[in-house]
């Protein structure tokens, strides 16, 4: 009979967040594949918790994805854990979820902290929507293109950001979205956590020195302008205003597209109608 394997949340910084369900998972799994073995061997030692693990990260989760499974397969069950928060989101673990699902392995949450929710719950912007970015690219154009895909987005943002890339971070916000709310939230769970809700203008020409450290949540106003200006509009009007852009010699559907991002409807709504 197949094993189990149980993505367990840990603590992103206070040991006393671990959840007594958590810590009885641990305590009863065949072993715990760990993110860094030497991290959390300070965790189970803090609960009294002695488990035999195997190492899984970025760079070896090909095979030891294979492993975990195989051992599960025979029927040995295992605790997937992550360095800080909820394995398997902005992580390796979401390859060994996937293997797991190739393989018919039942997989069951153990839920815990989770640094974007956490931050996102403080923030004081709109928490209904919203879209998780994770870490954004050392690469420059890579960078650019993602921070240009998103300036339209209506949604409230959620960013990861270590202390030394801040500074140039803080910087782009600004350059790419203009001034808009923003909220920095470092060292969650802490002794020095902290919530700034600030902007993004004031923030990169006053918080940008580098003076800003710990593990830090960039938590980001979503795009209102094109709501201001879709609301101008109605289905007929942007319609009105393709049928004056394809005069201009557009073609339809790039007549479409272009209403579309003035009036804030879909560009195959617009399409529909002029054709």
């Amino acid at each position: 009979m197949y094993g189990t394997l149980y993505v367990v949340g840990t603590p992103i910084g206070n040991l006393s967040d671990l959840s007594p369900r958590a810590v009885e998972t641990l305590s009863t799994v065949d072993f715990i594949a760990a993110e860094d073995t030497r991290v959390t061997l300070k965790l189970l030692n803090h609960f009294g918790i002695k488990k035999p693990m195997i190492s899984y990260f970025e760079h070896n989760k090909r095979e030891r994805g294979e492993i975990i499974c195989g051992r599960i397969i025979q029927g040995e069950s295992c605790a997937i854990v992550t360095d800080a928060g909820m394995p398997c989101i902005s992580d390796p673990g979401e390859d060994l979820i996937k293997l797991c699902e190739e393989k018919n392995i039942k997989t069951i949450v153990v839920p815990g902290p989770s640094a974007l929710i956490s931050a996102l719950a403080v923030s004081g912007l709109e928490t209904g929507r919203f879209t998780f970015e994770g870490f954004l690219s050392v690469n420059k154009k890579s960078r650019k293109d993602h921070l240009n895909s998103l300036k339209k987005e209506k949604r409230t943002m959620i960013f990861y950001e270590a202390p030394h890339k801040l500074p140039a971070t803080l910087k782009d916000l600004y350059e790419f979205f203009g001034e808009r709310k923003l909220t920095i939230v470092r060292e969650i769970t802490k002794i020095h956590e902290e919530t700034i809700r600030t902007n993004t203008k004031y923030a990169a020409e006053n918080l940008s020195d580098g003076s800003i450290k710990g593990e830090i949540v960039l938590i980001l106003e979503g795009d209102k302008t094109s709501e201001q200006e879709g609301s101008e509009y109605t289905l007929d009007t942007a319609v009105e205003l393709a049928k004056k852009l394809m005069e201009k010699g557009q073609k339809p559907s790039d007549a479409a597209k272009e209403a579309a991002s003035i009036s804030g409807f879909k560009k195959n709504e617009i399409y529909r109608n002029l054709v």
